[in-house]
């Protein structure tokens, strides 16, 4: 049994080549105050590897041209790469087609374009939106928003101090004023990877669609719409070492088709006249004015790049960093590591007892570690845990156990400096 976990230990190994991996990132062989990148800052966003910038600079010096409706080659070859990259988007996600993935801006894009679309079309007063305690703020502004104009009501499902979401209360929430259930796959303050599939269950057994924030999962874990039967999915670009400005909202074909646009304008119609227009199919119905058709193309690199490295060896590798991010930070004294979920993702966010967040990750940065300070958009976690902010470090494909070690001597002198 010993020398079976060994050869699959190896196997491991050969299959996932950490220190290969980085020689794909230009910027982790810079340095920074002198001393060389260590970078725990992906949650915000995620570095970019040569061949996602290549990418970008071959569409723009051979390719670039407007998309769709144009006769000429340039434009049909940008068209053809526009689309080309939606097909990517739906297999990374295992969408059922490629038209249940519209291009947007990034996460928060796409839960506004539900939001509002949805709500004009669906959400009354007396009704009701569920969130939980843990979201971000792009999954609660746009739904308070929907909320105010409609007349409707948002709850929230709590989540306990392990950073795991209070579910059996979902089901005494839910209830036949619930229109709409929205939720975060993975905390980007705890790292808690929430049951998302048993929270369909139980909205789909009350008839109530279910949207998932996947900002957080898709750069980590393998995400599955299919599996999941979510109705909607977003998730953004630059998370996935891709551009920013560009990310993918999937719905299921029978909500795209049943709500309205949020924004008109060139490219989502079919016939326009003075008195009245006919919408184009989804998903142009939904892609309004010139998409940044040069940042789905990066998406589309980004995505073969994580699929040629394989998700589930990317998972393995994180699980291994999470362990022993985990074990170091457990023995630092006077650190306090909030959450401590069952499944967890390697977002870790923590302070260290009478120091500012804000100082300690400063001083982080003249080490040339980078991590994030603040209330990371989730001020709700932080009132739950009755702090005004954290230090947030985490982690992505490219890091190692080498750089972990590096945050926790940083640590130590920072400590150091103020005692």
């Amino acid at each position: 049994m010993v020398l079976a976990a060994e050869i699959g230990q190896l196997r491991w190994m050969v299959m996932f080549d950490v220190y290969k991996v980085r020689e794909d990132f230009p910027i982790l062989c810079t340095d920074v105050h002198g001393r060389p990148l260590v970078y725990f800052d992906n949650a915000a966003t995620s570095q970019k590897p040569q061949c996602v910038i290549d990418a970008v600079i071959d569409h723009y010096a051979q390719h670039n041209s407007n998309i769709h409706r144009g006769v000429h080659q340039l434009s049909e070859r940008c068209s053809a790469a526009y689309e080309a990259a939606r097909s990517k988007v739906r297999g990374f996600i295992n969408a059922p087609r490629d038209e249940d993935v519209i291009f947007t801006s990034g996460t928060t894009d796409s839960i506004n374009l539900v939001a509002q679309s949805f709500s004009s079309a669906y959400l009354r007063k007396g009704d009701e939106v569920i969130v939980t305690e843990m979201e971000h703020h792009s999954n609660i502004v746009p739904w308070q928003m929907a909320c105010e104009r409609s007349g409707a009501s948002l709850r929230t499902i709590p989540f306990d101090d392990q950073g795991d979401l209070e579910l059996h209360l979902l089901k005494e929430m839910i209830s036949d004023d619930t229109r709409m259930l929205a939720v975060s796959h993975v905390s980007n303050v705890l790292g808690s990877v929430n049951p998302v599939k048993e929270m369909v269950s139980v909205a789909h057994g009350h008839g109530v669609p279910v949207l998932v924030d996947a900002a957080q999962s898709a750069p980590h874990i393998p995400v599955d719409v299919k599996d999941i039967d979510c109705d909607f999915l977003a998730f953004s670009g630059h998370k996935v070492h891709a551009e920013t400005g560009i990310g993918a909202l999937y719905g299921k074909s029978e909500w795209l088709q049943e709500m309205p646009p949020y924004q008109g304008g060139g490219g989502m119609v079919a016939n326009v006249k003075v008195g009245g227009t006919t919408y184009a199919e989804p998903p142009l119905k939904f892609e309004a004015g010139t998409p940044n058709y040069i940042g789905a193309i990066s998406l589309g690199a980004a995505l073969d790049y994580m699929t040629g490295l394989g998700m589930n060896e990317i998972a393995a590798h994180e699980e291994r960093l999470t362990e022993h991010m985990l074990e170091s930070l457990g023995r630092f004294e006077g650190l306090t590591l909030y959450g401590d979920a069952t499944l967890r993702c390697p977002v870790f966010s923590f302070n260290l007892e009478g120091l500012h967040h804000y100082d300690v990750g400063r001083i982080l940065d003249k080490m040339g570690i980078a991590v994030r300070t603040g209330t990371h958009c989730a001020e709700p976690v932080m009132d739950h845990y009755g702090v005004t902010g954290t230090v947030r470090a985490s982690l992505a494909l490219y890091n190692t156990i080498e750089e972990i070690d590096v945050l926790l001597e940083g640590l130590e002198r920072v400590r150091s400096i103020f005692a």
